[in-house]
């Protein structure tokens, strides 16, 4: 039996129904690449292996590892021990891959930063997150909870909160309830701006949201000419069209001033 370790915020599933209604809601084919991130007890690991998906299991927990090569000794190859965050997937991956997993609260919007760093080669994305991160990577703009992640996420994925999960299915229970939601790779192999500078934007005005705009770029962008509407207001308005606008302004007056 597999030890739960606070540090690590494991919460392992243990409702067989919702473990299946998670793995049937990744869209894969027989010989996909799947990377499972933190397998814990290997609930969803079982029935991945079930749908004939090349699987690769990212687990930073020894005692989870010893415990899924004792339950699977030919899985032993495809198990990377180690910190998702510090892994290099490329070394492992060539090609496109999907993701899935139980995401460990404490640290899932690193988690999705790390994604982003990927975003040329993942596909598709079903995790299970705490329901307010859930809530806000689906947000349209407007909303209270829109922020960093909706924005960057929104811009590369179509975002679906797909189903809540109540405490009761996890052990130990959580203290809140948690969501499973669905990225889902768009079009977009580029945005039509600086990508770079699109991220710092995004997040340096989230990063003073009460601001408006023309106010919470002036301590990284000074000096700028005009005054276009988008500056007038706060970021929480623009969706990613708009933010893409407002990279290519900033860069056209970078240019101008160099």
């Amino acid at each position: 039996m597999v030890r739960p370790k606070k540090k690590l915020g494991q919460h392992f599933l243990t409702d067989p129904s919702i473990a299946g209604r998670i793995v049937d809601s990744l869209p894969t084919g027989p010989g996909d690449t799947v990377v499972e991130i933190g397998p814990g007890t290997g609930v969803l690991t079982r029935l991945l292996l079930e749908k004939d998906v090349r699987l690769l299991a990212v687990e930073i927990d020894r005692e989870s590892v010893a415990h899924l090569k004792k339950l699977w000794p030919g899985l032993a190859q495809q198990i990377i021990e180690g910190d998702f965050l510090k892994t290099s997937i490329e070394e492992h991956v060539d090609g496109p891959f999907n993701i899935i997993g139980n995401f460990p609260y404490n640290i899932s919007s690193q988690i999705f930063f790390r994604i982003l760093d990927y975003r040329q080669q993942v596909q598709t994305v079903v995790c299970m997150v705490q329901d307010e991160v859930a809530s806000r990577i689906a947000s349209p703009p407007g909303s209270r909870t829109y922020g960093i992640l909706s924005v960057l996420l929104q811009a590369y994925f179509r975002t679906e909160l797909l189903f809540r999960v109540k405490p009761g299915s996890f052990f130990p229970p959580p203290k809140v309830t948690s969501a499973v939601i669905r990225l889902s790779r768009n079009q977009t192999t580029t945005l039509s701006c600086n990508e770079k500078l699109f991220f710092e934007l995004v997040k340096t005005t989230f990063n003073q949201r009460r601001k408006m705009i023309r106010n919470s770029i002036k301590s990284i962008f000074l000096n700028l000419d005009d005054d276009p509407d988008l500056l007038s207001r706060r970021p929480e308005q623009l969706g990613v069209v708009e933010f893409i606008e407002l990279t290519n302004w900033v860069e056209s007056q970078q240019r101008e001033k160099s």
